[in-house]
């Protein structure tokens, strides 16, 4: 769901060390386990920084309360969305299973849509208000992963990303989930490979003298 509040609200990487680049909420979920594709880094490895991704996504207030039960519920939900985006960014559908836990978050959705100081913002509930975050989430994957939104679900190009991103550029011509993460290390990767080429003596062997 391009342009929810959440993304509206959130810095391209937030303080937390979280990345933020995103414009898919949902996909910025997906972003908490990066480096899919490499060595795999766990970026909510407790309640307290899922908490602070939530945070940091606009979706509730520092020191968000989180069990570690809902921790696990978190993380099957977003491998949830990274298969079904997955899926679909390779021409297929997602697994049923996956929709069906998908569709189950999306009952738990409790939270209002509010005016506040002239911007739009997710008001939580008092119960359980980490829950009813996350099942913002869900409906922002649902969403997207419907296509209610302009441009097409692509799994990032970054050799060892395997991030998810929409593709609403002219052309169809983006490659990375993000330019401030993804987008700059693969420009730097090229920079150094260009560089090594030209400093190369056989790169130049076929050269007149």
């Amino acid at each position: 769901m391009t342009g929810s509040p959440a993304a509206m609200d959130a810095a391209p990487r937030g303080a937390e060390g979280f990345r933020l680049g995103n414009e898919i909420l949902a996909f910025r979920f997906v972003a908490t386990l990066s480096e899919r594709r490499g060595d795999p880094v766990e970026r909510i490895p407790t309640p307290e920084r899922l908490g602070a991704w939530l945070s940091a996504n606009a979706l509730g207030e520092p020191g968000l309360p989180v069990s570690e039960a809902l921790l696990r519920e978190a993380r099957d939900l977003r491998e949830a969305i990274h298969r079904a985006g997955t899926a679909i960014a390779g021409g297929g559908v997602p697994d049923p299973s996956d929709e069906a836990l998908l569709n189950r978050w999306s009952l738990r959705h409790r939270a209002r849509l509010v005016l506040d100081g002239g911007r739009a913002r997710w008001r939580l509930p008092d119960t359980d208000p980490a829950r009813a975050a996350l099942a913002v989430v869900a409906l922002d994957a649902i969403a997207t992963l419907g296509g209610q939104g302009d441009g097409v679900i692509k799994r990032c190009e970054q050799a060892t990303c395997g991030g998810l991103f929409v593709d609403a550029s002219r052309g169809g011509r983006r490659r990375w989930c993000s330019m401030a993460t993804c987008g700059n290390k693969m420009k730097k990767a090229n920079l150094k490979s260009a560089r090594a080429r030209s400093d190369d003596p056989a790169a130049h062997s076929g050269e007149r003298p």
